[in-house]
């Protein structure tokens, strides 16, 4: 099951087992990535790029683990899932011991406590990161911080790396225009685009169900470590 030919419909269907936020924090926005999105965003990553099987892989923002154990799943060499969170990674933590401890056994899944704004500090490795960032919708440009902290935060290899991430549809230009001008992204493209079915998380929510029109970035870093001017950039953002 760790091969990454497995089908898309049955890596949604393994990942449904992944258990939600217990208590969602508005402020983080936190939402559910769906087995859904999470296995198309890692099919595409996969079967288009080769980016997951036998990679290092950093999941930004985590949760609870979603994307994270879905890479697990498909073979990463070894998965790191970064949040803020203590009480998402105590249900990410969970999901894996409960569903997927013997999956990869030959494939660490670590999880580190860590503000995304502040992940230079970790000094991460990755040849992928995957992210499913907040729209920005509570904070404003909270969605652009997680692009920044990936692309700058994180050292990729001499080849240089991929980053995945989710954003809606109505931001596609102003996302591709700051990843290469202001960021330094080799390459900002749109690799699929998803419909992204959001259910009633919080009070305030006047529907059962929104749906959102949403693309999967691929944006190409280059490679090498991050020098100091860019992690204290990252960080300070």
């Amino acid at each position: 099951p760790g091969s990454w030919t497995m089908k898309v419909k049955h890596l949604e269907a393994m990942l449904s087992d992944v258990a939600p936020f217990a208590k969602p924090k508005v402020m983080l926005e936190q939402y559910p990535t769906s087995a859904h999105i999470a296995s198309h965003i890692l099919f595409t990553a996969q079967e288009q790029f080769q980016d997951i099987a036998n990679r290092t892989v950093v999941d930004l923002g985590t949760g609870t683990g979603m994307l994270a154990i879905g890479a697990s799943l498909m073979g990463a060499a070894h998965v790191v899932g970064v949040d803020i969170d203590d009480d998402a990674l105590a249900i990410a933590a969970e999901n894996v011991e409960e569903n997927f401890e013997d999956v990869r056994p030959d494939g660490p899944l670590d999880l580190l406590r860590c503000d995304v704004r502040d992940v230079s500090r970790l000094r991460l490795h990755a040849d992928t990161v995957l992210m499913n960032p907040p729209f920005g919708t509570k904070r404003a440009g909270a969605d652009m911080e997680f692009v920044r902290s990936a692309l700058l935060g994180i050292s990729f290899p001499p080849r240089g790396g991929a980053v995945y991430s989710l954003h809606k549809t109505s931001t596609r230009k102003h996302v591709g225009e700051v990843a290469q001008r202001d960021l330094g992204a080799l390459r900002a493209d749109v690799v699929a685009e998803l419909r992204y079915d959001l259910p009633k998380t919080y009070r305030f929510h006047k529907k059962e169900s929104v749906d959102v029109s949403v693309d999967v970035w691929r944006f190409v870093v280059k490679g090498g470590a991050r020098d100091d001017e860019d992690a204290t950039e990252s960080a300070g953002t």
